[in-house]
């Protein structure tokens, strides 16, 4: 009877180890998406790529996210080569994100691998195709790898001759606190002051501040998503963490009302004054048009409406092509804004002369209520 007893317990052992291995062997099976994987983003007319901006951004890769039907992480690898055929290519990034900034220094290193270059003494084009395409796996690369890949994007690149026209990045300032647009956050679309076209040091910004007895107010900072270096005030005059080695006070605001302000942070004055906007025009609409932005004279880009402040308008990853542009408002010529010489910052005039354009890829904002604008350009991060 012993022994009859030791060989059941050996055989429920026996059984119990089978279903662990079992276990141990079952795999999720992947299945390819029925919509597949496709691009997301309209890549400009052409790009105009000078090694002097090589590390702006040049585009923005967005693609759709792909569902394999498997509990786990799915890879994107976006691809680009000379060749439409992709009979060789370079892998850019492998990440499970659903976007990949590529930067002008990388468009660059495929154009020339695509033999464009810009000497006129030379007998290569300066103007020509690179291709990009998506690729979305699960599994290792060795084996076992289930992928769907995009159709193949075209884009016109071209490297103009030199003409010593190069991006200068410049110190920004940008609206932080309760009584301004993004609140006490370092990093939500924070409104820019608009710097003066001739000196560095000096910065504008007419517009709605969110006052009142239980608002803080507001302070400067440098760098978005970071909160240093920051300027407020410190005994009456603006100032700088950096100079005073901790944080500085706050602006404070009294009124939910419009105001001027205007600083230099070069010697630390600064006025804040309350205005009167009730009477200024409100539009619909204002967009960028020329012959330097993607709809050429045909048509504009609109701008996006800041809701906090009707006046303030913004549009990112801008690319300027060679060429000038204006703003205008309702998609109509009736207002429009324009400067005699360009400028990364300035102030428009109503119906002045088109502003000359830096090809590159900027963030810009524009203050309709006095004409202010200005052009970020934008780093791939």
């Amino acid at each position: 009877m012993k022994k009859l007893r030791l060989l059941f317990i050996a055989f429920i052992a026996l059984l119990s180890f089978t279903a662990c291995t079992e276990d141990d062997d079952f795999t999720f099976t992947a299945k390819p998406d029925p919509d597949g994987i496709n691009f997301m983003n309209t890549p400009a007319e052409t790009y105009t790529l000078s090694a002097a901006n090589s590390n702006n951004l040049a585009e923005r890769f967005v693609w759709n996210e792909v569902d394999f039907d498997v509990q786990t992480p799915v890879n994107y690898e976006l691809q680009a080569s000379t060749e439409e055929n992709f009979s060789s290519y370079d892998v850019l990034g492998d990440i499970t994100q659903t976007n990949l900034a590529v930067t002008v220094g990388q468009m660059l290193e495929l154009a020339e691998e695509a033999g464009l270059d810009n000497d006129p003494e030379t007998e290569a084009l300066n103007t020509g195709n690179v291709y990009f395409k998506v690729r979305a796996y699960v599994g290792a690369n060795a084996g076992n790898v289930v992928a769907q890949t995009s159709e193949i994007l075209m884009v016109s690149v071209t490297l103009p001759e030199e003409t010593g026209d190069v991006i200068e990045l410049k110190r920004e300032l940008y609206l932080v606190g309760d009584a301004t647009a993004a609140g006490w956050n370092n990093n939500n679309n924070n409104t820019p002051l608009f710097r003066d076209a001739e000196n560095d040091d000096l910065y504008y910004f007419e517009g709605r501040f969110a006052g009142g007895a239980d608002v803080q107010g507001f302070k400067l900072l440098e760098s978005l998503g970071n909160w240093q270096p920051q300027w407020g005030l410190n005994e009456g005059v603006a100032t700088s963490s950096e100079d005073l080695d901790n944080d500085p006070q706050a602006f404070t605001v009294s009124n939910d009302a419009y105001y001027s302000f205007t600083i230099n942070v070069a010697d630390g004055t600064y006025s804040f004054d309350e205005v009167d906007a009730s009477a200024s025009a409100t539009y619909e609409s204002i967009g960028i048009i020329g012959d330097s932005t993607p709809a050429g004279w045909d048509a504009d880009t609109d701008m996006t409406q800041s809701e906090f402040n009707p006046h303030i308008w913004y549009t990112k990853d801008f690319v300027f092509n060679d060429g000038e542009f204006k703003f205008r408002a309702n998609d109509a010529w009736d207002v429009s804004w324009g400067i005699a010489l360009a400028a990364i910052s300035g102030e428009t005039n109503l119906g002045g002369e088109n502003i000359t354009a830096t090809p590159g890829t900027y963030s810009i904002w524009f203050n309709d209520l006095d004409g202010r604008f200005l052009l970020i350009p934008q780093v791939a991060e």
